[in-house]
């Protein structure tokens, strides 16, 4: 994909919240002060109640636009991103796992207007913390997936002195800490759980896929990129430019009802929860926090759909890399 940067033609949102807010205000201000000159003390007249409840209404609506401003938050790409080549809507293939439903809203967060035709690339590893693309990286020791298989030529004497220089911080995949990251080459040409897809004219759009499991480092967590202003070819979606790079992210108590259920139960790496996770803010909804529901009330097994809107900025260019 062609990354082209656009410029950038902000809104002046400062002074549309003023505006929006303050005409609010004044309006409550106004009305109520009418309300007060012709009623008696003590009295609750037909017109006090009016205006007490219009008052409140447009609280509600000064409330409901600065709602509107919320940015979803931006997160690095991690190592093991490949370009938007799959456009589908089911991106499990033959994995095995519990069924998800990703459904995503996505608006402009300055005036909450829906972002039609954006495309929404998403990637996950699978239930045992395995990325397509990466199956030589998940496969070995060093902290990847399922732990890995110990080296047989590990030191059998105990460490000396104290360690030097700065700890890894890089992660965003297997073995890793969970920070970002540089981009990794593709070791295979498998593509399970990636895919990309258009959002229709409210902004809406709906994967098919599998609840990911995890790896050493990270909580659980599905990978997205918003891309604007390119076109669908028959290599898939080309040009434009990226608005958004972020993660979202799972209930702990979700993903602690996966750890019982086949493939997961397989898994033996040490998983992070979401507190201890260096990616996610957590800021909940505005730091990706999925909100979740399962298809059959206590069974994680027969499927859960995960939903979020996810408010981004369209003039600004957000590729993982600017952090």
């Amino acid at each position: 994909m062609t990354d082209t940067q656009l410029p950038k033609h902000k809104k002046d949102v400062t002074r549309r919240r003023v505006i929006v807010a303050g005409g609010a205000a004044v309006a409550a201000a106004g009305v109520g002060a009418i309300a007060v000159t012709t009623a008696s003390a003590g009295e609750e007249t037909a017109a006090q109640r009016a205006a007490a409840a219009k008052a409140g209404g447009a609280k509600a609506t000064a409330k409901a636009a600065e709602e509107c401003y919320t940015l979803t938050s931006q997160t690095t790409e991690g190592p093991y991103y490949i370009d938007a080549d799959k456009i589908r809507k089911d991106i499990t293939e033959d994995k095995e796992g519990i069924p998800f439903t990703l459904r995503l809203k996505v608006i402009d967060s300055e005036s909450c207007a829906p972002l039609r035709a954006a495309a929404i690339d998403i990637w996950h590893c699978d239930a045992t913390g395995i990325y397509s693309g990466y199956e030589d990286v998940g496969s070995g020791g060093g902290g990847g997936p399922g732990g890995g298989t110990p080296p047989t030529d590990a030191p059998t004497d105990a460490p000396t002195g104290e360690p030097t220089g700065e700890p890894p911080t890089d992660g965003g995949g297997p073995g890793g800490g969970g920070g970002g990251g540089g981009h990794e080459e593709p070791t295979d040409d498998e593509r399970y759980l990636r895919g990309t897809q258009l959002t229709d004219k409210k902004g809406f759009v709906e994967f098919t896929t599998l609840f990911p499991g995890w790896y050493q480092g990270r909580a659980v967590h599905i990978h997205v990129k918003v891309h604007v202003d390119g076109e669908l070819t028959d290599s898939g979606y080309e040009g434009g430019h990226t608005c958004h790079t972020g993660q979202f992210f799972f209930e702990e108590a979700a993903v602690l009802d996966t750890e019982s259920v086949a493939p997961y139960a397989t898994n033996t790496a040490v998983r992070t929860t979401l507190t201890q996770d260096t990616i996610y803010d957590q800021s909940g909804v505005t730091g990706g926090l999925l909100k979740l529901t399962y298809r059959k009330k206590g069974d994680v097994s027969r499927g859960v759909v995960g939903s979020l809107t996810v408010g981004v900025d369209p003039d600004e260019t957000h590729d993982g890399t600017d952090l």
